[in-house]
């Protein structure tokens, strides 16, 4: 099927996990049956997108535009959301990404900002000072026993909530999709109940992709819907928050903390004062990172190269319309 094909390799990938020798194992995978093209430069992107049935890469909207013969778009990376505008969703173009691969690391960043918040970690950096030790015992928290929401069930929603179960936490879920129950979830239950999730939970974590029916879900309805106190941690996309409520439920202590990978409206200015928050950990955008990342991604291509080729299905497919 791929013997007379091009395989064009966006090579600016915003991921520093996937390196050189990443592209060029790449190309010997793709040997003898798919003629390849690896570049970093816009201009070269547009013409050679053009004549090309594969795309390894982020393919925008004004690179799609130009593409004749696509068939296949590999995503590097687990969010999709910047490719999904109107024509790509239209189209007969298959899209697969790095779903399911990212929960490992993305879950443990969860955790840390979680151990950062409950364990007064945030104030023992930001004050370095021995006399800070009665003030972090008097609000240090377990976590055996609290209950958690997970929103979103995915790869990365079912490695929280494993170590969550780990942790001696109770755990609830929301989905939109009829999933089965796994052993270390309590309640999974669908969006339309998210808001009596939310009234049970001391600590909610994001785990969704960034569709239109996740965007800004975080408002200030929800937030009045959060159990006082609890504590909010996002590792997926910073505008599934609403800034503003965000802002104020913090500000009024109805909410008790929140650990953001991902900010609404990142990439955040040094003056933004969610950075200078007590309750607030603020990473950069960083729990995808992996000393092993690049190589999953690499296998993963490879793999669904021979599907391609094999006129087999592809890992990882998303639905467009759904985002996910």
């Amino acid at each position: 099927m791929c013997a007379m094909s091009k395989l064009l390799v966006l090579s600016n990938f915003p991921l520093p996990e996937l390196r050189p020798r990443h592209v060029e194992q790449i190309a010997a995978c793709a040997a003898g049956f798919c003629e390849v093209v690896v570049t970093d430069q816009p201009e070269r992107q547009r013409a050679e997108i053009a004549d090309s049935e594969i795309a390894l890469g982020t393919v925008r909207r004004e690179l799609f535009l130009a593409a004749r013969r696509l068939r296949w778009v590999q995503a590097v990376g687990a969010g999709i959301d910047p490719m999904l505008f109107p024509e790509f969703i239209e189209s007969d173009v298959i899209l697969t990404s790095e779903k399911g691969l990212v929960g490992t690391h993305l879950a443990e960043h969860a955790f840390a900002l979680l151990l950062g918040l409950t364990r007064g970690l945030q104030r023992a950096l930001r004050e370095p000072r021995w006399e800070t030790r009665f003030a972090i015992r008097a609000h240090a928290w377990e976590l055996d026993g609290l209950t958690l929401c997970i929103v979103g069930l995915g790869g990365t929603g079912l490695a929280v909530a494993e170590r969550a179960r780990a942790f001696g936490m109770r755990v609830l879920a929301v989905d939109p999709e009829p999933l089965e129950q796994p052993p270390s979830v309590e309640c999974l239950a669908t969006p339309d109940r998210l808001g009596e999730l939310l009234e049970q939970s001391d600590v909610v974590v994001i785990c969704a992709p960034l569709t239109p029916d996740t965007r800004h879900l975080f408002s200030a309805e929800r937030f009045a819907q959060m159990k006082p106190g609890s504590i909010l941690i996002d590792v997926t996309r910073g505008e599934i928050i609403e800034r503003a409520p965000l802002v104020a439920a913090l500000r009024s202590g109805h909410l008790g903390g929140a650990g953001l990978d991902t900010s609404p409206g990142e990439p955040l200015s040094a003056e933004d004062p969610l950075w200078r928050m007590e309750s607030v950990i603020i990473t950069p955008h960083v729990a995808g990172a992996s000393p092993r990342r690049g190589d999953r991604i690499v296998e993963l291509f490879c793999e669904n190269l021979r599907r391609f080729q094999a006129g087999e299905s592809l890992r990882g497919v998303i639905d467009k319309r759904k985002g996910y």
